[in-house]
């Protein structure tokens, strides 16, 4: 079984938001929800000071907090390490947006409309009814991974079967893989460089490495 994973190469990094907006136009995310977004950090002291940026989102954690205080089980672990939401079971508490230290979840309790005049025709048709009252997050694009190992495809190296933000990165500053292969493309890329993951010190064992120099 695989366990899908990625790094990011904040070498190159140019915090253009590309990513941003490809996971925001995939998912059909509502206004200001984003389940990817990029940070941008400043560090040191003037007037030595250099800028940074870090894509963010979900980590999906080998130890999710937010697994742990969802009482109704809606927040899941796949067999691949993908962390997801049963938006059956999801009551809407935000016990888990609370425990998540990444900020990668969303709770929206109305469907809104980006202009006054209210849903335009395409908003109507692209809405995710299902998707109100319920935490929403990245979900490392699954059904498209899943699409494209059924059409016998490597995700991380077939773009029909990665995540879209992935495939958009202008800098080539992301990658996706098998973390349990050691052979994939991130497992080298993991293998040949410096890399952190966010928060270490709480133990979530994030599947998102950093490569920081």
């Amino acid at each position: 079984m695989s366990r899908w994973g990625m790094v990011v190469d904040l070498r190159k990094c140019v915090g253009c938001q590309t990513c941003t907006i490809a996971c925001k136009q995939t998912n059909n995310t509502p206004p200001r929800v984003f389940w990817r977004w990029v940070a941008d950090c400043e560090t040191g002291t003037y007037p030595d000071v250099q800028r940074s940026f870090v894509p963010m989102g979900c980590q999906h954690c080998t130890n999710p907090p937010c697994l742990e205080v969802c009482p109704t089980t809606a927040t899941y672990k796949r067999a691949d390490g993908i962390v997801d939401i049963d938006y059956d079971l999801c009551i809407g508490c935000g016990y888990c947006i609370v425990a998540c230290p990444y900020l990668a979840r969303n709770i929206v309790f109305e469907t809104a409309p980006y202009y006054e005049a209210g849903l335009i025709p395409p908003e109507q048709v692209l809405a995710h009814p299902d998707r109100v009252g319920v935490a929403t997050k990245c979900n490392f694009c699954f059904p498209r991974v899943q699409e494209g190992l059924a059409r016998g495809l490597v995700p991380g190296v077939a773009p029909d079967a990665t995540p879209m933000c992935v495939g958009a990165c202008i800098s080539n500053a992301m990658h996706f893989g098998d973390l349990d292969n050691p052979e994939s493309n991130i497992s080298r890329y993991i293998r040949e460089n410096q890399t952190v993951r966010l928060s270490e010190e709480l133990g979530t064992e994030s599947a998102i490495y950093y490569i920081v120099q």
